[in-house]
């Protein structure tokens, strides 16, 4: 089929690509003609494994095309996919400026029948504003339909978890428009749910909103295991065995960040406060979550007392392992908070560095090459992203380095009797 992509970030991309892979043709449309030049170049602008490999693969051998021409690809996809940006406003509800943006401009080169689908992440009812919107614009009243189609991608992991999805979601009115979509996803073999577009729209939030709710509920327990002296990991391997429950998402830290979580969780209470539905519990899911950051930081308080002037080493600063994405990432709001009371922070990320220093937000930090030169004369070291790199070192060689062998482990991602053994002060996330 020919395929239609508007936007081209880490949704827009990895849909294309992936889509590309089996067989389909995709036109990759986004209005960024930096970005577009770049994919055009053969460069990718964001890191997520296997992403690079598979966009260069399927542009040789030419199902895989950019361009900036909203026009050139409405008129190109049989389906047109809308993957552009909805940023959360000061208020938590969501900006959906781009949606209606790119559903205006849809219309006014719609020339004959097109499935147009949903793929950001958007509020419930959405759908049905995109449907007027294209009503309205289009004057020469072409049939069209609207799909929302939400994406499970996981950064790190979003070019498996497309290409092996758990569940396809579907939400039409129109026989017409299922038909094409099931077509689209058929090379894929993956339950196909097909709902409404309302059901469709609510289930990727409310999904979000569950997978928090699991980590900000793990993080008060781990509270509750520092005060009891208690194992957070064994509790969670306790919890975890039960088969209705289930292991991941209850690994103890610093909490929940990135894009999605945070801005998804704020949309939801938003939405549910004006359909007449307040929906506190969630409300309480942020506050825990941040509260996991204020008591990790009262730990590195109470260890150096002043952090004015202190040198303290960070490792970490995307929100994940395995993405260059900095944005909500709770590492980088501890690396502000340690700036702001004056300490010398130098930090080291595999992937989140250059985009922090575009950022600019951390400036005052030293960025260092390596982990060991980050912990170079470090008075205490803190492990903010559970990169793998970082449960290999050597933990010998990183004591010498450091001034004081003072190690604050946020991500849980050191044994402590290892790490006490090699002379490391070592404190963790609900574990003695």
């Amino acid at each position: 089929m020919k395929l239609c992509i508007i936007g081209s970030g880490y949704v827009g991309l990895v849909t294309g690509a992936c889509f590309a892979e089996v067989g389909h043709h995709v036109l990759c449309v986004d209005n960024n003609q930096k970005k577009i030049e770049m994919l055009l170049a053969g460069e990718i602008p964001i890191f997520e494994p296997g992403l690079e490999e598979l966009v260069t693969r399927n542009v040789a051998a030419k199902r895989l095309m950019f361009s900036n021409s909203i026009e050139e690809g409405v008129a190109y996809g049989e389906v047109v996919f809308i993957a552009v940006p909805t940023p959360p406003q000061a208020d938590g509800s969501v900006d959906l400026s781009y949606i209606e943006t790119v559903a205006r401009e849809i219309a006014g080169v719609l020339k004959e029948y097109r499935v147009v689908v949903d793929k950001s992440t958007v509020p419930v009812k959405t759908g049905e504003k995109v449907a007027e919107t294209i009503r309205r614009y289009n004057k020469m009243g072409c049939d069209f339909d609207v799909v929302s189609n939400p994406e499970f991608l996981r950064e790190g992991c979003a070019v498996a978890d497309l290409m092996k999805p758990d569940r396809i979601v579907i939400g039409s009115n129109s026989d017409r428009a299922v038909a094409l979509m099931k077509k689209i996803y058929e090379p894929f073999m993956a339950p196909v749910l097909v709902t409404d577009i309302n059901s469709a729209e609510l289930i990727k939030h409310a999904a979000n909103s569950f997978l928090a709710l699991k980590i900000s509920y793990i993080n008060a327990v781990a509270a509750i295991c520092e005060a009891s002296g208690a194992n957070i990991e064994k509790v969670a391997d306790g919890i975890g065995a039960d088969k209705r429950i289930g292991r991941n998402f209850l690994n103890a830290g610093l909490g929940y960040g990135g894009s999605c979580f945070p801005k998804d969780i704020a949309a939801f209470i938003s939405i549910s406060r004006q359909l007449g539905v307040p929906f506190t519990l969630l409300e309480e899911v942020e506050r825990i979550n941040k509260a996991a950051l204020h008591r990790f930081l009262e730990k590195i308080r109470h260890a150096l007392w002043v952090l004015r002037d202190k040198k303290i080493a960070v490792w970490g600063l995307t929100f994940k392992p395995d993405t260059d994405d900095i944005r909500c990432s709770v590492a980088m709001d501890l690396v502000a908070q340690l700036l702001k009371e004056g300490a010398h922070v130098t930090v080291y990320d595999p992937k989140g560095m250059d985009i922090a220093r575009e950022l600019g937000t951390i400036n005052q930090a030293t960025f260092a090459a390596s982990p060991l030169q980050a912990a170079q004369n470090a008075e205490a070291l803190i492990i903010a992203t559970e990169w793998h790199e970082f449960a290999n070192v050597d933990l010998a060689t990183l004591k010498k380095n450091m001034h004081t062998p003072l190690l604050f482990d946020g991500r849980n991602l050191l044994d402590p009797e290892t790490a006490r053994e090699a002379g490391f002060t070592y404190v963790s996330v609900g574990r003695a």
